[in-house]
């Protein structure tokens, strides 16, 4: 018999050799996106601001870093308390994920508050074409749910890890999950193309995963 592996720390994933079963992935996310709209529903708002002190108090950001958050859309935890003390406390360049088509990584164009913003692919509201395009230094992942060894669960289109990908041949980015803490799970199961998170921010803790 070939020899056994040494075992996993209780923090790490389910084996990423193989593919996992996609109706698994599917079970996971309906019961993720149950989970984060009960977040949403019971503390959305507050949470949104616990979170982005929890950030701002523990995640380190050098001035003039680009930092690309998102634009949030259904039940995702609000980053925008974020903007103004990144721009004002730490002098970040704030940018936000464009998608461009269907299976290529995400772009990212600065935002300026009060900008106008047009409605993307997938109905996400981004820069126009005139903003300048910007290369992150550290992303702000939205997600449905997430475990303690930076593992995340997104929506199934692949955008981020491609995004993480491409970035992270060229240089050194750091990719923050920003979730509701009601979104994290034992464990998640993870495959060779995922990408996993640096940081883990909730509106109760900040996770430093890597």
């Amino acid at each position: 018999l070939p020899k056994a592996a040494p075992p996993a720390p209780k923090s790490a994933s389910l084996s990423a050799a193989k593919t996992v079963p996609q109706a698994l992935k599917a079970a996971l996310r309906r019961a993720a996106r149950a989970r984060r709209r009960r977040g949403a529903g019971l503390r959305g708002k507050r949470a949104a601001h616990l979170a982005a002190r929890q950030l701002l108090a523990r995640v380190p950001i050098m001035p003039g870093r680009v930092v690309a958050l998102y634009w949030p859309f259904g039940s995702e935890l609000d980053p925008r308390p974020l903007i103004r003390p990144l721009i004002s406390q730490r002098r970040a360049v704030i940018a936000l994920p464009v998608v461009t088509a269907e299976g290529k990584p995400l772009i990212f164009r600065r935002f300026r508050p009060g900008a106008r913003l047009f409605p993307s692919p997938r109905g996400m509201l981004a820069p126009g074409p005139l903003a300048r395009t910007l290369t992150p230094d550290l992303v702000l992942v939205p997600l449905l749910a997430y475990d303690r060894a930076g593992n995340r669960l997104g929506s199934g289109a692949g955008f981020y890890d491609r995004t993480l990908k491409a970035l992270r041949r060229c240089r050194r980015v750091g990719a923050i999950g920003f979730a509701f803490a009601a979104q994290a799970v034992p464990v998640l199961p993870a495959e060779p193309f995922d990408e996993r998170l640096d940081w883990i921010v909730n509106e109760t803790s900040v996770r430093k995963t890597q």
